[in-house]
């Protein structure tokens, strides 16, 4: 695989760290430039992130002295410089649609870690071990766009990562209606206790926003390509309730499930046991060896034990039961910095590389 030059738009943000400490030493992919807002524009990247750097491990030596570019300001030097861009920006959602826009338009691929594109028609909304097909509309969005080489990615919203890879290989059976409670960590806020004490011995009952995208982004990564768009898929029936814990990493998810035709509950840990996508067969450097674990223990999986399975690459499942609503139930938990964010970021960037997209 030849090597890509990588730049980062977002580069302060909990997402943009998390990138950053992916990237030290990946295989195929070298950050050489970091772009945030102009508040950071012209300070090393140690002087603007300052003491919000909030990842476990230091910030690594050669990213520190970076002087970091204006992410908007800068977009024609940026573009030119790098191979593509990841790009986890805070701003308003119109802004950040323009902004990814236009570096798409300067022939800079934009794998997006932001929920702006996501119901964009054109724009592929990738799980790599669920719909890796869904590549194939870049096409179509190259020729709206009037690019060659440029167009956007995004990943999904890190709630669904944790339920939607388990019911994934069930489909077969025919879902027909699924409830899901999650239960999410604090830096999916970009978080952490410090920044935000009043968190600490508290539940809050509603994340803006969240539901919504939980309900409604499963359907476009199950919907298929039909001419020059992605069709969402017309069910399963998906209703959702999301709450935030006070949890550093990790969101865990209680999952109700209801099915066309019953499967057995070995029947449903088998298709759990054999799934394995793109990223397993491709070998892709970040990709889990077994996607889905499932542990037979009643009290697993526990977000403090699970949650770095496989690198926080994998998704562990657990407490498979049948249910008196539903046809069964059952609880899962991802990463969501890893798996969820910058992680499944990465993957996705892996996946198109694999296949020419970044070439």
């Amino acid at each position: 695989m030849k090597q890509f030059k990588v730049g980062i738009v977002g580069a302060t943000g909990m997402v943009g760290q998390r990138f950053i400490t992916l990237l030290e030493n990946h295989p195929w992919f070298t950050p050489v430039l970091l772009a945030a807002s102009g508040r950071s524009a012209g300070k090393t990247y140690e002087e603007a992130v300052g003491s919000r750097w909030c990842m476990d491990t230091p910030i690594p030596e050669d990213i520190k002295k970076m002087v970091v570019l204006d992410a908007a300001a800068d977009k024609e030097k940026i573009a030119a410089s790098v191979d593509f861009i990841f790009c986890a920006v805070n701003m308003k959602k119109d802004e950040i649609k323009a902004l990814e826009e236009d570096y798409a338009r300067l022939e800079c691929p934009v794998i997006s870690n932001n929920s702006a594109h996501r119901h964009t028609p054109d724009v592929p909304m990738i799980i790599p071990e669920i719909n890796p097909q869904h590549a194939e509309i870049i096409e179509a969005q190259r020729k709206r766009l009037g690019t060659k080489h440029g167009f956007i990615a995004v990943k999904s919203n890190c709630s669904l990562q944790s339920y939607v890879p388990a019911l994934h290989p069930l489909k077969e059976f025919g879902i027909t209606k699924v409830l899901a409670c999650t239960y999410q960590a604090i830096s999916g806020a970009g978080k952490t206790f410090d920044t935000w004490p009043e968190m600490v011995d508290n539940v809050i009952p509603y994340i803006g926003g969240e539901e919504e995208k939980s309900e409604q982004e499963p359907l476009k990564i199950w919907g298929s390509i039909q001419g020059d768009k992605i069709v969402e898929a017309e069910g399963p029936s998906i209703t959702t309730q999301c709450i935030r814990v006070p949890v550093s990493n990790g969101h865990l998810a209680a999952v109700f499930v209801s099915f066309a035709q019953k499967p057995s509950e070995e029947e449903i840990k088998k298709r759990w046991a054999e799934f394995s996508g793109a990223p397993q067969e491709l070998q892709l450097p970040l990709a889990p060896k077994q996607f889905l674990h499932y542990f037979e223990e009643d009290n697993r999986p526990q977000t403090g034990l699970d949650r770095m399975l496989e690198k926080g690459m994998a998704v562990s499942v657990g407490r498979l039961r049948p249910d008196s609503q539903y046809d069964y139930k059952f609880v899962c938990l991802s990463h969501n910095t890893l798996r969820g964010a910058a992680g499944g970021a990465v993957l996705m960037a892996e996946l198109l590389a694999a296949k020419g997209y970044l070439d």
